[in-house]
């Protein structure tokens, strides 16, 4: 199948095939930008409604750059990998400072830009300023290697590098905006990682893939995914008006949000032992306190880690005793804060003010 064949027709299918998404209807850089990051790691069926509240609450690039981190995070509650956040609030205001809020029009400049990868930078220049530069996501990476029967693994230089060359071969110069949303489009609709619409795409009778018995395979993976259990006891000690947490400082993927004080064990415990441990005693200091509630376990699945998660409601009447890192919130405020995902799941179907 030669280059032109496979440009055309994949293009042709996307005007037909496309969805009508909320940032397709803009030729603006930084609306772009922020709907590509959040469709890293997003449904596009999720990530719209985040789309549309984001651009909302931060219309142009300079508001997101005076904006603060809390109310970043906030804005961004619920998506996950909190980090994407971060390094997109970093970057408006890398843009502001050292741009003068105007956002460039190359893709090494692109690129220079916190947070920005050889993916995004290559979509914005694409979509934005018409450059062809080829965006490779995990949908090209599998529509490229079923289509042509490439057996490179995806998560290898090498494997990287042949499917720039390719894309780079493929890729229709007069259309590549066109071109990127259509493999990217082709990949989420058609060619799915399971139970791909074989019988309706426009490349069955080449298809290499389809052709030798080899959907299933394709695309190669060098290295498999390590997961790691993970047991949650949250804390949440409270008086009459006031529930106290934590701003995590570790340098994980929820810095600089808000959770209750943590046990973690490596195992699960019943609430006899965790009671006993080290780490009760440093937060509660042998003082009288109640249990007034054990919530049932709650599974919390990411990519690298499952954690199983209990909320213990602990009533105290002296907050004097407490570590001086806890920061007491008023109840009615609670709602406010930027939280991990497994926090909020848990104070909107279970918190009682």
């Amino acid at each position: 199948m030669n280059s032109l064949f496979f440009s055309n027709n994949i293009i042709q299918w996307y005007n037909i095939n496309k969805r009508k998404l909320p940032w397709r209807e803009t030729k603006s850089a930084y609306l772009v930008w922020v709907s590509e990051i959040i469709l890293q790691q997003t449904r596009v069926d999720q990530g719209s409604a985040y789309y549309i509240r984001f651009i909302e609450r931060f219309p142009d690039i300079v508001s997101l750059a005076k904006a603060s981190e809390d109310d970043v995070l906030k804005m961004w509650q619920g998506l996950g990998y909190y980090t994407r956040a971060r390094n997109l609030h970093k970057g408006a205001k890398q843009v502001v400072r050292e741009m003068n809020g105007l956002f460039p029009s190359t893709f090494e400049q692109i690129k220079s830009i916190k947070g920005i990868g050889d993916y995004t930078a290559a979509a914005i220049s694409s979509i934005v300023f018409n450059l062809p530069t080829p965006a490779i996501d995990g949908n090209v990476f599998r529509v490229l290697s079923r289509v042509f029967g490439v057996f490179e693994p995806i998560d290898t230089a090498t494997g990287k590098r042949t499917f720039k060359e390719l894309s780079l071969q493929l890729i229709d110069r007069n259309r590549p905006s066109d071109y990127n949303q259509a493999v990217m489009e082709f990949g989420a609709l058609l060619c799915k990682p399971k139970s791909p619409r074989c019988e309706t795409c426009p490349f069955e009778s080449q298809c290499y893939a389809l052709k030798n018995g080899k959907i299933e395979q394709l695309p190669i993976k060098s290295k498999k995914v390590k997961t790691r259990e993970r047991f949650f006891n949250y804390l949440i000690i409270e008086t009459e008006q006031h529930v106290f947490m934590n701003k995590r400082s570790d340098n994980d993927i929820w810095k600089n949000m808000f959770d209750f004080p943590l046990i973690e064990t490596s195992k699960y415990i019943n609430i006899d032992t965790l009671t006993q441990t080290d780490h009760w005693n440093t937060v509660f200091k042998k003082q009288d306190v109640i249990i007034t509630q054990l919530s049932n376990n709650f599974k919390h699945i990411l990519t690298h880690q499952h954690i199983t998660a209990r909320f213990i409601h602990i009533s105290i009447k002296n907050e004097n005793f407490l570590p001086t890192h806890f920061i007491r919130i008023d109840k009615r405020n609670i709602f406010e804060l930027a939280v991990p995902k497994i926090i909020e799941n848990y104070l909107t179907t279970q918190f009682v003010l």
